[in-house]
């Protein structure tokens, strides 16, 4: 297999995290914390949910179920041309999904962090325990069990841009907007049972205060540019997170950035695309702009901050305004 160099990592992400096309497409993710209705305070089983899941059929809308680390439930929408056949089959599959769980008596809840609850791994596949290794070696494991077992978010994707100036006004716009996301959804005053003093705990004390050099946003302190290259040049800086062998194995934290491991001759681009997958800034380029910046939140009101996102974005008057009005709080991520 052909073994990359800066130039392929670079042709990568501008031909495949920064593919461009006319704007327009929206899609978003839901994540939710499964909660026993008559003891919110019990964990629930991530192996009794997915049973009950997998029982009930796929969903009618067409979202995949995955699951994160401490059981969380997530559904993945597909792609749609407007917000109102996004909603429709969003919703149908959030209902899809309750109604097999609600004889059990569980239910979904939308909170950013768990506000009760303690952090429990419940996961089983090699790349979260690795996750879970790698954030213990680095000195955060208190806040990466609470990331991966005990947060959960409203997820928005929206199309790069037509072309190059247009992704970078995008761009530069999803990243200003960020903050104001943050504090406009806040829903996380909580966690473990305490309060925190911050409106959005899941941004504050987790994202935060989580692995830096994976979790800060891509674009900071007034830096500008070709986006593809910023990307680049946050992947290339990032630790490794894991490595999956040719072998079949899975090794936790290797001890070196990618731009290390490129120098060594080594990774793929299999290994580049799985190294992205590690990297969690709250805008992050996959083909498409994906703001993972969003708490989540209750049922009634996640279809919210999907519609404001959708329209602060693609809507020339209103993204101009927005970009305008956010210029002061662009850079003010820890302030909710």
């Amino acid at each position: 297999m052909t073994r990359l160099t800066v130039d392929g990592v670079y042709q990568h992400i501008r031909g495949v995290c920064f593919k461009k096309g006319p704007p327009g497409t929206v899609g978003a993710e839901t994540e939710w914390l499964v909660v026993d209705t008559a003891d919110p305070a019990a964990h629930v089983s991530a192996g009794r949910v997915r049973s009950l899941v997998a029982e009930a059929g796929p969903p009618p809308g067409g979202s995949a179920v995955t699951y994160e680390p401490g059981g969380q439930l997530e559904l993945s929408s597909a792609p749609f041309g407007g917000l109102a056949p996004l909603h429709a089959a969003l919703e149908s599959d959030i209902a899809h999904v309750q109604a097999a769980l609600a004889p059990a008596g569980l239910a979904l809840a939308g909170h950013g962090v768990d506000p009760v609850r303690e952090p429990r791994f419940q996961a089983e596949h090699p790349r979260y325990q690795c996750m879970r290794d790698y954030f213990r070696a680095g000195g955060f494991a208190d806040v990466g069990m609470a990331m991966m077992c005990s947060s959960a978010s409203v997820q928005v994707c929206l199309d790069i841009g037509a072309d190059d100036a247009d992704a970078a006004r995008r761009w530069r716009l999803a990243h200003a907007l960020g903050p104001v996301l943050v504090a406009a959804f806040a829903n996380s005053p909580l966690h473990a049972g305490r309060r925190t003093g911050m409106r959005s705990s899941r941004q504050g004390i987790i994202w935060t205060e989580l692995d830096p050099c994976r979790t800060l946003p891509v674009l900071r302190d007034g830096a500008d540019g070709d986006p593809a290259e910023a990307w680049t040049r946050y992947a290339l800086d990032a630790r490794v997170m894991l490595v999956h062998t040719a072998s079949g194995d899975w090794v936790s934290d290797p001890g070196m950035s990618f731009g290390e491991w490129l120098g060594k001759g080594e990774p793929t681009e299999i290994d580049l695309e799985y190294h992205l997958s590690t990297l969690f800034p709250p805008v992050r380029p996959r083909g498409w702009l994906e703001l993972r910046m969003i708490d989540a939140l209750p049922a009634r009101y996640w279809p919210v901050p999907v519609a404001v996102a959708t329209a602060l974005l693609d809507d020339p008057a209103a993204a101009a305004a927005a970009e305008a009005a956010a210029e002061p709080v662009a850079r003010l991520w820890a302030e909710s």
